[in-house]
């Protein structure tokens, strides 16, 4: 599995929220779903995008795709100069300034939200509830917003999305997570080819002839005992060569590396319905579970039950949030 394959194999949606917004203007939203990323995708109109920390609107029209961690809350609008005047909370959850709910008087049907049915200003909107260790290197590599034009790239999973986000079918929020998935590739494969993103060291870094196979080699197979010998055998240089090379391209040695790779990884599992921590620990490549609660701790700042603990605490409150009725 490539390098990219590999970090975007975490954010996996499960339960995913996701709506089309109709909207007349004036409009004006806040966005602070805290959720780890969303896709907004302009069907129908123009309006601007705005993220905390600029004050510089970036506009916005049919075709384009906007990639947002939506922990940086920001601002959708039909004009730059207009003051929110409704706020989307967590789970899509949503209410006036002055706390007034609103959600259930705007809905148009089915996964349908807003202010018109005829569609002058209309936009997809999918939000993952949960990110993990894993998918956090990549997020982390993303800045606030990040804009696809639609001359620069394309999916037919947009209209897809489109029809499938009105449907109510048995299994529908399955074909929903699935279509949201492939669209999140899509977009950010094309946001990394096209240079709309700094890319990371760590992506740059998988296609070179010595440092892209010593990767894979790291992150396809986390347990094995690997040692700086070993994988320089395997790139057939030195491990001088290897060492110089590895810090040069990733910006840290090859063992600071996997270890992080494997405390990523580790973090994920122990979410998991079933994990204990003896299992990761050998999954990761720690015989000892003393050893690896040690390691754990040093790179998460608890111990693997605590975090267990917290992360599915969290997980029930969101899902709980998304259950609810909206504007609750």
């Amino acid at each position: 599995m490539d390098v990219l394959s590999q970090f975007l194999d975490g954010p996996r949606a499960r339960s995913a929220f996701v709506l089309k917004v109709v909207l007349d203007s004036p409009w004006s939203m806040r966005i602070e779903d805290d959720a780890p990323i969303s896709i907004v995708a302009i069907t129908h109109g123009r309006m601007w995008i705005v993220h905390n920390g600029s004050s510089v609107p970036v506009p916005l029209t049919a075709g384009d795709v906007v990639i947002a961690r939506g922990t940086e809350h920001y601002v959708l609008t039909d004009d730059p100069a207009r003051e929110p005047t409704v706020v989307i909370g967590r789970g899509g959850h949503c209410r006036t300034l002055d706390g007034t709910r609103i959600f259930e008087s705007m809905s148009l049907g089915v996964r349908t939200w807003g202010t018109s049915a005829v569609r002058p200003d209309v936009m997809l909107v999918g939000s993952y509830q949960t990110d993990g260790e894993v998918s956090r290197w990549l997020l982390d590599a993303l800045p606030p917003i990040v804009v696809l034009r639609s001359t620069d790239w394309e999916s037919p999973l947009i209209a897809l999305l489109a029809d499938e986000a009105v449907r109510a079918e048995p299994g529908q929020q399955v074909v929903l997570d699935r279509l949201l998935d492939l669209l999140l590739v899509g977009a950010l494969r094309a946001a990394f080819a096209g240079g709309a993103v700094t890319v990371p060291a760590w992506f740059t870094a998988e296609s070179d002839e010595v440092v892209g196979p010593v990767i894979r080699r790291m992150q396809d197979d986390p347990g094995h005992p690997w040692t700086v010998a070993e994988l320089a055998a395997a790139a057939r240089v030195s491990r001088a060569q290897l060492a110089r090379r590895f810090q040069e391209l990733v910006g840290e040695p090859p063992m600071t590396f996997l270890t992080r790779w494997r405390m990523s990884l580790a973090a994920d599992l122990m979410v998991e319905p079933d994990a204990t921590v003896t299992a990761v620990a050998k999954t990761v490549g720690y015989g000892s579970p003393f050893t690896f609660s040690t390691a754990f701790k040093r790179a998460h700042g608890r111990s693997p039950r605590t975090y267990r603990d917290e992360q599915r605490a969290e997980a029930s409150d969101r899902r709980s949030s998304l259950t609810a009725p909206h504007g609750a």
